[in-house]
């Protein structure tokens, strides 16, 4: 990995500012990184790689990493490539409401009990991905 010599994988999501959405995906990322896998996970804001940060560049340049989106645009799997790291996993928020038509999730600033649920399902999704390809190393 050539700018980074940590085997975590990052998982980084959108910003999605003002959408719940978003919310959602940096709550489920959160728990990952702080509850669930904190040996194996790291995160980065995607702000510091959109107005290309240096440090933060250099630290994401070759990583693995798994970008959790909100809606179809895809801007943090689109942005940690552009800053050179290696997207190794796409993931859509609004996916993890398959299960869950019609819920009340919350707003963009407070999530619903509901909403904690299907956060606390992604973070466990994600923390299952971590394991994937912490565990491979970079091979696969």
């Amino acid at each position: 990995m050539p700018g980074n010599s940590s085997r975590k994988v990052y998982v980084i999501p959108c910003s999605g500012i003002g959408k719940m959405y978003g919310l959602l995906s940096r709550e489920a990322v959160l728990k990952t990184v702080k509850e669930l896998r904190p040996d194996k996970a790291a995160t980065m804001c995607l702000a510091l790689l959109v107005y290309g940060d240096d440090e933060a560049r250099k630290e994401i340049n070759g990583a693995r990493c798994i970008t959790v989106d909100g809606c179809p645009k895809l801007c943090a799997a689109k942005n940690v490539e552009h800053a050179g790291g290696v997207v190794v996993e796409r993931v859509r928020a609004v996916d993890a409401f398959r299960n869950h038509r019609g819920v009340d999730a919350g707003t963009a600033a407070h999530l619903t009990a509901a909403g904690w649920q299907i956060a606390d399902e992604l973070a466990a999704d994600l923390a299952a991905k971590v394991d994937r390809w912490y565990d491979a190393g970079g091979e696969q």
